[in-house]
């Protein structure tokens, strides 16, 4: 039996969830840092995961709770700012915290999530900006063995970018403007992620690396809008629109409850959401392709009974 003990820290999100299933099934002992327990109720089901509430910007509190871990796991990350200066401390500042935490607890092994194009000279937006600068501290810590992970967009049951447009299509009036339909992206599957991260504890090799994470086939905005347009049935004609129009439209709709899309996203799709090669060999995983997961979650019929399935397997794994 496994007797590790790992500590992940936005464990309660979307890939948190698939991680820790993974990581419960393998042996591992799991512990999730989490300001609101009640957010991470889906994980009391796995055996082998404990749940701790605590502050992670807490210096303190966070090396206390890092104490006789084997690794650390961090998921933080923000999609968009809702204060001033929130992109820097959840991706810098945060990262800097753990690394010292790490460093007061004696954990010498780190995992950190970083996002593909992060690691540009100059990325175009701040939210990639600040994810670059986190993943360079983590990197740069001689004292840690580190590895970093920059996936494309994730996709599975639960993700915020197929079932966002699921949700905006059924509520287009017929058309469906979409800023940035030429973006391209090559969208990797939450439980290939998930796998890399178990493997890479593993892995002696992967230590000090960062690696580039996508699936099998790169797609256009357009072409995924269409195809979520036509499995959920919500056909609607979509207009692309011009960076001018694009950029109006980002605009607009970063006032909108949710902030379905911001100024900050509309630059991050000037640079493509491609992997410069295949997914990492060292891996050994054959990247699942979208069409093989995403009919069963945004079928019209389908998506309760295969959600409700998907939750059924990982309590059972």
């Amino acid at each position: 039996m496994n007797k590790q003990q790992i500590c992940i820290i936005g464990g309660s999100g979307f890939v948190g969830l698939h991680l820790c299933a993974r990581l419960v099934k393998q042996g591992y002992r799991i512990r999730v840092l989490t300001r609101n327990a009640e957010a991470a109720k889906d994980l009391r089901v796995l055996p082998g995961v404990e749940l701790r509430q605590a502050d992670v910007h807490d210096p303190a509190a966070l090396a206390a709770q890092l104490q006789n871990q084997t690794a650390v796991i961090n998921l933080a990350g923000i999609l968009n700012e809702h204060r001033q200066g929130g992109f820097q401390a959840a991706h810098v500042e945060l990262p800097r915290r753990i690394i010292a935490a790490c460093q007061t607890a004696g954990v010498r092994r780190l995992l950190h999530m970083s996002a593909l194009k992060a690691d540009m000279a100059e990325p175009p937006s701040e939210y990639l900006r600040s994810k670059g600068e986190g993943e360079r501290l983590v990197l740069a810590a001689d004292d840690l063995d580190a590895t970093v992970f920059r996936p494309s967009v994730i996709f599975g049951p639960e993700d915020q970018f197929f079932n966002r447009f699921a949700r905006l299509l059924a509520t287009a009036p017929g058309v469906f403007p979409l800023a940035c339909a030429e973006a391209r992206f090559a969208p990797v599957y939450v439980g290939d992620v998930a796998e890399a991260f178990t493997r890479a504890l593993r892995i002696k090799e992967t230590i000090g690396q960062g690696y580039e994470l996508c699936g099998p086939k790169p797609y256009s905005l357009h072409e995924i809008v269409d195809y979520v347009a036509r499995l959920s049935g919500h056909r609607r004609y979509i207009i692309a629109l011009g960076p001018r129009l694009s950029r109006l439209q980002a605009r607009i709709m970063e006032f909108l409850p949710g902030k379905p899309f911001t100024r900050d996203n509309y630059r991050s799709t000037l640079c493509d959401s491609l992997c410069k090669s295949r997914f990492p060999e060292i891996f050994g995983i054959t990247p699942t392709p979208v069409e093989a997961i995403v009919p069963g979650y945004l079928g019209p019929r389908e998506h309760n009974h295969y959600l409700s399935r998907l939750r059924q397997r990982a309590r059972r794994d």
